[in-house]
């Protein structure tokens, strides 16, 4: 058993809104299945986590991040070191939703950083890092050498890992197993703004900023579940959400999607939606050795050379030598080459791996959506 050693962690007195004494003195320990230990200490809602580990990078968004859904099931490991100092913005709902996270709570299972601080100072902050993720019942590790644990994760990919507490170690989890996109889904239909035009939504795991995107648009949106029928619905294009785990859980899902496409309504995928259109089509995916998370991923243009940062976050990716006739690549990763957009060649029908609407950032792409707009219209 390999044991990494974390860098020393001062015992800090700190005030915190929620606790006059905040004192990280709680120890824990994170375990990867390959038996390799870092040790830090427990801050947040101090009790023992399981689930996939994995690594996003970026130097802030961690409030986006948390209510991500598509990080269900998921430890994640934040490469930025400092983690906390901007707090926690106060909850605003706008348009039936959360004006300022991703869902309507957090999905991560734990988060684990090198430094979390727990002084804040922003103009909208309403709480600290430590005491939202004990009001959400999620734990927290910090003084964890986060670049040893990246790095481990890129050699060996991503593992699934246990968070030991007070000598309580649970057993090892793997979330993508299970049908996690029926878990985050929304159970009933709901709809958000108005507009002369209205797009079908299919929530595996949506993160409401694609709401937002669309109401900011003039666009009603019509959010339904992973497995809902849209037979007798009316709408004027599909939007496919983001969403956590293995496509190929959602078969009812693709079954949709292959429904409306015959009846020529304009579709667009994002992320896991991406995914899902590819296996309506026929092509394949596969899991990734470590995933692309995080908020600087570069993709390029296929046939303009056009590149983009993008926000990215999954662990499966598409063939794109497995399309079908009449579909191309649309745009493709400048790190490893994997698919990241496909289109068809005559018909409204395309998606892309990455997220238009990213939140907190970059916003480059965001003329997806507008295109996207345009062609519900004609």
């Amino acid at each position: 058993m390999t044991s990494v050693q974390t860098r020393r962690v001062v015992r800090m007195d700190v005030m915190d809104e929620s606790s006059p004494s905040m004192i990280l003195d709680q120890s824990a320990t994170l375990v990867l299945e390959d038996g390799t230990e870092f040790h830090g200490y427990a801050f947040g809602d101090v009790k023992p986590a399981a689930g996939e580990t994995v690594f996003c990078t970026g130097m802030v968004g961690y409030p986006e991040t948390l209510t991500d859904p598509s990080f269900a099931g998921q430890m994640i490991t934040c490469t930025y070191p400092l983690v906390g100092n901007y707090g926690v913005p106060a909850e605003r709902m706008e348009h039936g939703m959360s004006a300022v996270f991703e869902s309507d709570r957090i999905h991560a299972e734990a988060l684990i950083v090198a430094d979390y601080s727990p002084r804040f100072s922003h103009w909208d902050a309403g709480r600290s890092l430590g005491s939202w993720l004990k009001e959400q019942g999620v734990l927290g590790v910090t003084g964890i050498d986060t670049r040893a644990l990246t790095k481990r994760l890129r050699e060996k990919g991503s593992m699934l890992g246990v968070i030991e507490v007070g000598g309580r170690r649970p057993e090892f989890h793997d979330p993508n197993k299970e049908n996690l996109i029926a878990k985050v889904s929304t159970r009933e239909p709901m709809r958000y703004g108005e507009g002369t035009k209205r797009v079908a939504l299919i929530d595996c795991g949506t993160k409401f900023n694609i709401i937002r995107s669309m109401v900011g648009r003039g666009v009603e949106v019509l959010r339904v579940p992973w497995d809902y029928e849209l037979k007798d619905e009316q709408f004027d294009g599909l939007l496919i959400s983001n969403g956590p785990g293995d496509p190929s859980m959602a078969e009812a899902s693709v079954q949709q999607i292959r429904n409306v496409m015959a009846r020529g309504i304009p579709v667009f995928g994002v992320c896991m939606g991406h995914q899902l259109l590819a296996l309506a089509i026929g092509a394949r995916t596969y899991k990734l050795k470590y995933g692309h998370r995080g908020q600087n991923q570069p993709v390029v243009e296929c046939g303009t050379d056009r590149c983009f940062v993008t926000s990215q976050n999954h662990g499966f990716a598409v063939d794109a030598t497995t399309l079908p006739p009449d579909w191309r690549p649309w745009f493709s990763n400048l790190n490893d080459g994997t698919s990241e957009g496909i289109r068809h060649s005559y018909l409204p029908f395309r998606s892309v791996q990455f997220h238009p609407e990213a939140c907190p950032g970059p916003v480059d792409t965001g003329f997806l959506f507008d295109e996207f707009v345009r062609m519900i219209g004609q």
